[in-house]
């Protein structure tokens, strides 16, 4: 009894270095692309799964482009995925990779990377759709260039609000605005989709800049994907986290931006943010959407 006050210090760091070691694993077990996902289309030859399912391809010629999905749909949780994108003149084509629900009411959580001639920033596209429409959109420039290194990007989807991530910074938060008649994403599973393909018609300036098939095939990269979340399978969730009131232990549940990621989200949407549908008044004209009006975060 000499060391009284030191038994369950030591039982506590004991039970507080385990978790840590416990999340360290689990945040590096990446999946394994032969068993988390469907390549779609595209054909063998353009998407790809190599290095014992460890890296994924998608490219895109003037014949076609190519993607993949999940096997698996998800009710809430974190994804997060590393890409490393197009190189070099990839003006006019778009790397899509984004959650969805079916059908004409779908729900969807978009990122769209639309490339550039060589030297100028990729545009970061963010979307979401609830019960069929978008119109939600927010664009970004990059703080560094995603064709050099595979950075990660990640979705935190919970009830109360879905959060955009780049390398862990927050770059966007849609809060739950159901109470003033806003609709959210919160009963429509979804799986998880990326695609490359050509869209010079708008995606970049406009559709100005076309497509340069000479520099084809256009490849960008996957690695480390990673679900933290609750699949949904035969009506039915893997977690009770469908009520806010949820008491279940996974970490993302309880993931609110604290003062830290306010700070990074404020520098991102001071600095890098290009385009914000809310603060578009000329498509606005009768205000802004009722999202909107309420707190950023």
């Amino acid at each position: 009894m000499a060391h009284g006050s030191g038994g369950p210090r030591a039982s506590y760091m004991a039970v507080l270095v385990s978790l840590l070691l416990m999340a360290a694993a689990s945040s590096a077990a990446a999946g394994n692309f032969y068993q988390d996902f469907d390549l779609t289309w595209g054909g063998n030859d353009r998407a790809k799964i190599f290095n014992r399912g460890q890296l994924l391809s998608l490219s895109l010629d003037r014949v076609s482009g190519s993607g993949f999905r999940s096997k698996k749909e998800y009710l809430f949780g974190r994804i997060d995925m590393q890409l490393k994108l197009v190189a070099g003149n990839s003006a006019g084509t778009v790397t899509a990779y984004y959650l969805s629900s079916q059908g004409p009411t779908h729900d969807e959580i978009d990122f769209e990377f639309l490339g550039n001639l060589s030297g100028d920033p990729y545009i970061l596209h963010t979307n979401v759709f609830t019960q069929g429409k978008g119109n939600r959109e927010q664009q970004f420039y990059l703080w560094f260039d995603p064709t050099r290194n595979f950075h990660t990007y990640s979705v935190i989807w919970k009830p109360q609000h879905i959060i955009f991530l780049v390398d862990n910074i927050p770059i966007r938060v849609f809060k739950n605005a159901e109470s003033i008649g806003v609709p959210f994403p919160k009963s429509q599973p979804m799986k998880i989709y990326s695609s490359l393909w050509n869209a010079d018609d708008w995606a970049t300036r406009g559709g100005l800049i076309k497509t340069d098939w000479s520099k084809a095939p256009f490849t960008a990269y996957y690695r480390n994907f990673q679900a933290t979340a609750c699949t949904w399978s035969s009506g039915s969730s893997s977690c009770e986290i469908r009520r806010p009131s949820s008491n279940s232990g996974a970490t993302w549940q309880t993931n609110e931006l604290d003062a830290n990621s306010r700070r990074r989200l404020r520098w991102v949407q001071k600095y890098f943010m290009i385009y914000n549908y809310c603060a578009d008044s000329k498509r606005f004209p009768q205000g802004s959407p009722a999202e909107c009006r309420r707190s950023r975060f």
